[in-house]
């Protein structure tokens, strides 16, 4: 029986048993699963928590439920003839990390299309600090004979960038194939030689950044957390290009490294700025607390925007001004370069950027009198 305190939650731990076994063959193409009843009785776990892991394979494309007859193990569509291969997934904390879970959901759908098996372990090892977990996702690919590996650099880790190098030799070592997801290994403007999708990071952070000028901001501030990944470093780019491109003259202090959470850091923040573009959502979560902490209002006092458009978002005290990232379209985009990677390992390497979405809402001050983007 799975155990909830180490691995994760229990209805993940359920899909990943299942999940692993379809992979395996245990459970075949066109296979029947067992009833709910019967998978309650075999994980010991409530009804709820079953189907909650069933809905999460379905998302993947693994499996089909039909109404009055069961669930099914999908067939792989088109004629791809298993040409894909085994892909890996070597993403540190992919269970806690909101965007790639739909990256990570459309990859698993493209790869049963196209005849390709994954490698999937969404919850694996998490007692592990994420570098650990990296290696032993790395370890677990090569063990595994993979065809090719979709990697997200560690990012907010000290050494992050010995171990992702690290991982990335260990790969290239055995010939196998990779494709980062949303971030290089170097800051830009150095490329690895490696293929890339993900959001165009420098135009989401010009246009947020655009858009709080246009409402009045006159002195934005850039917050991000220390060690963060190279995108973040793109976002930086697109904010400063954004100030240029508005009379403002670039000046160190426009980008602030530091906690978010930290009163000391927030007090001097809310000295300087009038509105800050954060790295992330998460971020911009954290500091929003901190602002309400010291009774600063938002956006009357300052206007705040983020990245990543995350569930929660909208549930925060002041609904967040994001960029919505276009995951479903970066895990397709991801899973047809690998395939057209594997099918010619000489491509030169790519880089698939994919535009991002303002989404406008409560936290820049602009509420329903903005009509370039979507408000909500």
């Amino acid at each position: 029986m799975p155990t909830r305190r180490k691995e994760g939650p229990l209805h993940r731990q359920i899909a990943e048993k299942i999940r692993q076994e379809i992979l395996k063959g245990t459970f075949t193409e066109g296979a029947q699963l067992p009833t709910e009843m019967e998978l309650v009785k075999r994980f010991s776990a409530s009804r709820p928590t079953v189907g909650q892991a069933l809905r999460q394979l379905q998302f993947e494309g693994l499996i089909e439920r039909r109404a009055g007859a069961g669930t099914f193990v999908r067939r792989a569509a088109g004629d791809a003839g298993g040409r894909g291969g085994l892909w890996g997934l070597i993403i540190p904390g992919l269970g806690n990390t909101e965007i790639f879970e739909p990256i990570c959901a459309e990859i698993a759908v493209q790869a049963r299309q196209h005849g390709a098996n994954l490698l999937w372990s969404a919850d694996a090892r998490q007692n592990l600090a994420p570098a650990e977990q990296a290696m032993d996702l790395c370890q677990q690919c090569l063990r595994g004979k993979v065809n090719g590996v979709f990697f997200a650099p560690l990012e907010l880790t000290e050494h992050k960038d010995d171990v992702n190098r690290r991982i990335v030799d260990s790969l290239g070592n055995s010939g196998i194939p990779v494709v980062f997801l949303d971030r290089d290994l170097h800051p830009a403007p150095r490329r690895s030689g490696y293929d890339l999708v993900s959001m165009d990071h420098f135009s989401a952070g010009l246009m947020v950044t655009a858009h709080l000028l246009q409402q009045g901001a006159r002195s934005p501030r850039f917050v991000a957390p220390p060690r963060s990944a190279s995108s973040v470093g793109l976002r930086i780019a697109g904010f400063r290009e954004a100030l240029a491109q508005h009379g403002v003259p670039a000046q160190k202090k426009h980008v602030c490294i530091g906690d978010a959470g930290d009163a000391a850091f927030v007090s001097d923040l809310v000295q300087q700025a009038d509105a800050v573009v954060c790295a992330n959502d998460h971020t911009a979560a954290h500091l929003l607390r901190a602002l309400e902490r010291q009774g600063v209002r938002v956006p009357r006092d300052l206007r705040l925007a983020g990245f990543d458009d995350t569930k929660y978002a909208t549930l925060l005290s002041v609904a967040l001004t994001t960029i919505h990232q276009p995951c479903r379209e970066i895990g397709r985009v991801a899973a047809l370069t690998m395939l057209e990677r594997i099918g010619n390992p000489h491509l030169p390497p790519r880089q698939i950027l994919l535009g991002g979405e303002l989404v406008v809402r409560d936290s820049c001050g602009a509420g329903k009198r903005d009509r370039g983007t979507r408000n909500e």
